[in-house]
This record gives structure tokens, sequence and C-alpha cells, in this order.
């Protein structure tokens, strides 16, 4: 892992595979507010995803002038743009860890910030009538595992000992049997089911609430400039900052990284600290002996070797029906070493993409029936997410950097983490951190002794640390 950790890491590359999300691009994907870059502004933004457009909100609602975003390829092209759309956060995998690492209280704050942030992605596309699909559920963890399934056991108890009555450790415990009879999982297909839970969560098209986020941000002044990637940022010796271009070079006061899994392209300190890794997903029809209604939620599947999560398109959207489902990170070469370290979205491994394409018929069994006669796969593409040494996203000022402010390293959970930490960032920078010490985690702040950490692989789904 260390080898892999110290690849360097690269801009964005040209020509991705094609997102399910963006087979229709949207109108503002390659425009630019103003034909020339402007020469000097007051704050610069990296990224168009959901960081940089939810800074960029916050920010001009916020009276913010002259701000101006800069993205490498189209807007919301990268891991935004490409995930899943699961606003699912699971909180239980990672609250022991947490626990043990940063004492109960912090852990419960982490948790009750992952189900704030889910919650409101969904309230601000419904107050700002942001047609993205949106559609708060319930989700289903199947597990096939048997220790996985004794860990969720002893996790849930112990977050709900930490936090009794709260909604964000409402869980309920599924048998077998339900599993097989009210999710449909099982039966003729992998029987081994060891049981289930079910919790809040939702889905979204997450490139379509982007671009709606944009657009809001664009009608309050916002300087959009896609297909310009950002080749260097330095400091100026009076203050502010020269960020530089193939377009041209802006000088800014400030400047805001949100640019997650690339972030060491262009602060060096991160890199082998925020690792890029490469995900699979897919956009299949559903079998012909699903239920037409439609399944209840969405799920994850978790198995010995990791885990695929599944979110049904929700009725009344395009595609009804199609079942986007991702992972099978295990399936790659060495148990998918070689995808860390890679910025390489414009290729897919074959094993990971073949085993994602076969998982629905063995997960559903009977329940799935014969393949649709358009085909199994829509759709298969891949992105880069970002992850750290210790599980935790990096959000503030960079140590001894005056006015260059970081969101990033999001571990593949940003659909929530990132809408509340960019919301932080913004308190940060505008001078009122000490408010958010009643909300936001302490452990996400960027810290100088974090960058002495060790980057081991993906943290978040580690169960109990008592038995390491």
């Amino acid at each position: 892992m260390e080898d892999r950790a110290a690849i360097p890491v690269t801009l964005p590359r040209d020509n991705p595979t094609r997102s399910y999300w963006q087979l229709d691009v949207d109108d503002i994907a390659d425009l630019r507010s103003t034909e020339s870059l402007p020469e000097k502004t007051d704050t610069v933004i990296i990224g168009s995803g959901i960081t940089g457009a939810a800074v960029a909100f916050n920010l001009l609602s916020n009276a913010a002038q002259d701000l101006v975003m800069i993205e490498a390829r189209q807007a919301c092209s990268g891991a935004t743009g490409r995930n899943g759309g699961h606003t699912k956060a699971a909180s239980y995998l990672s609250f022991l860890h947490h626990q043990h690492e940063h004492g109960t209280e912090m852990a419960a704050k982490i948790v009750r910030l992952e189900l704030a942030n889910i919650r409101a992605v969904h309230a601000f596309a419904r107050d700002h009538g942001i047609d993205c699909d949106s559609n708060p559920c319930t989700t289903m963890d199947v597990m096939y595992d048997a220790k996985q399934w004794k860990m969720a056991q002893k996790a849930v108890k112990a977050l709900q000992d930490a936090m009794p009555g709260d909604d964000a450790s409402a869980y309920t415990f599924h048998s077998p049997e339900e599993v097989r009879d009210k999710f449909y999982c099982g039966k003729g297909g992998d029987e081994g089911v060891r049981g289930g839970l079910s919790y809040e969560a939702g889905s979204l098209n997450a490139y379509k609430l982007v671009i709606g986020v944009l657009k809001l941000c664009l009608e309050k002044g916002l300087n959009l400039q896609t297909n310009t990637p950002a080749t260097s940022v330095s400091k100026l010796p009076g203050g502010g900052y020269q960020v530089d271009t193939p377009r041209g070079t802006i000088t800014a006061r400030r400047v805001v990284m949100a640019t997650n899994g690339y972030t060491a392209r262009l602060l060096k300190r991160f890199q082998g600290i925020i690792v890029p890794l490469r995900g699979h997903v897919t956009a299949q029809r559903p079998g012909l002996s699903m239920p037409k209604s439609g399944l209840p939620g969405t799920y994850t599947f978790f198995y010995e070797k990791g885990y695929d999560y599944m979110i049904p398109r929700p009725r009344g959207c395009k595609f009804e029906g199609d079942i986007v489902i991702g992972g099978r990170l295990s399936s790659a070469v060495s148990e998918g070493l070689n995808e860390y370290g890679t910025t390489d979205d414009t290729a897919e491994d074959e094993d990971t993409m073949r085993d994602l394409g076969n998982t629905l018929p063995r997960y559903f069994g009977d329940n799935w029936g014969d393949d649709h006669p358009e085909s199994r796969v829509r759709n298969q593409w891949t992105g880069i997410m970002g992850y750290g040494p210790d599980g935790l996203p990096f959000v503030g000022e960079m140590p001894g950097e005056k006015d260059l402010w970081v969101s990033a390293s999001f571990q593949g959970h940003g659909m929530v983490l990132c809408w509340m930490s960019a919301r932080a960032l913004v308190e940060m920078m505008e001078g009122r951190d000490e408010e958010l010490r009643l909300w936001f985690p302490d452990v996400f702040r960027i810290s100088e002794p974090r960058f002495d950490l060790t980057f081991k692989g993906r943290m978040h789904t580690r169960g109990d640390p008592s038995s390491e």
C-alpha cells in the first residue's frame, strides 16, 4: 500500500468513461461565464462537484463577491457526477472505531452530522425546486458474513446505548426470513443470508443536484470556468495566491480546494495522505421477475471480502426501475490494491465490471427472473474517490497557509459528508469557527499531526477495534 500511496497524483484525465448520470449532459457542462479568465478575483474555488458547489452557494448567500470556480473538465465531471447517488451513512460501521479513537461524545457527533447531512441535501433540493430524483427512503443492509453480522449487532447496540432515543440511532434488525420475504433476497440465489438491518437513508441524482446548485450560484454572480485545469497554486509574497491554468493566471485573496482525490496534485503535503481510489459502478435493467412496484428502498450487500451498494431508480424518473450497483473492489487484482493511487477514470478493471454485472441475479435469486431483452447492463463507468489515513475528511485552513482552504478526503462517503463539511468550511472562512463546535466534529479539522499518519487503506468499514 505504501507504494500505491506514493504514486504522484495527476490532474483529472481527458475523456473519462461516460457516467450514467451524464448520458444527457446539461447545458452548463462546458460553460465559461466570461470568455477569458479574470486576472484578479477575491476567491477561487477549484472543483465543481458537491463540495465546490456547496461552498460557492454558502459564500454567495452570505454576500461574497468576485467568486471564480474553475473545473478541469466539464461541470460536475468528477466523483460527484460519477457516484451512485446513495445518501446513506451506515454510521454503525465506523462507530466502534470512532468511539475507541475519539471517545463516545465525538463518535456520536459524527453520527449526528451524517444524518443531518442526508436530511439537509434532500431538503435543499425540495426547497429550491431542484429536479434531481430526490428519494428519501429506508435502506437495507444484507449480511452474508457471520463475523460482520455479529459486529453489526454489537456496533448498533453500542451506538444505541450512547444515543438512546436519537433518530440517528434508529435501526431495525431483520431475520434471514424477513430479508428474503420482505426484501426479495435469496430464494434460489445466494442463500447465505445471516440477517439484515434497515434505517433512514435516500438516493438522488447527484449530477442533477449539483448542476441545480451551480445554476443558483450563477444567478448570484458566480463566474464558472469549465475545461480549465489548475496546474499550480502558489503563495504570493505580499499575501494571496496565484492560480495557474493553461488559459492564464488568476490572483486571488483566498483559494478553496474542493478537489477530493486530486488534492495532492496541487498541494504536495497531501501526497500519500489523501490517496485516490478508483471505484466501479454499473446501471442495470431489472430482471423480468422483479417486483413491478419497485424495491422497498436502497441496499448494501456485505460479504466476507467487501460490500456492494445498490440504488433502485425511483418511480417517475428516467430509466425508472434501473438498478445502480457499485463496489466489488475485492474482485480486482490483489483484492483491489492496484485501484489505489490511480486517477485513471478513462479505463476500468475488467474483472470488477464482470463481477458487478453478475451480482444481481445472485442476490435476488428466483426474484430476478430472465434478463431484460435489451440486455442486463445499460451502462458502466469508473470514478476517483479520495481516502485518508484516519478515515476522516480534511476540512479547514492549511497549517501556516493563511486563506488556503481545503475540504476533501471523503472516503467514498461524500454524499453524507460533503454538504455539511462545506457549510462548516464557510463558517470557518467567515470567522464563526467557535460556533461550529456545537455540531461539527473537531476531528475533521485539518491539523499538523494528521500529516504524520500513514495511509493503510480504507478505514470507514472497519468494525470492532477490540478484535484487532
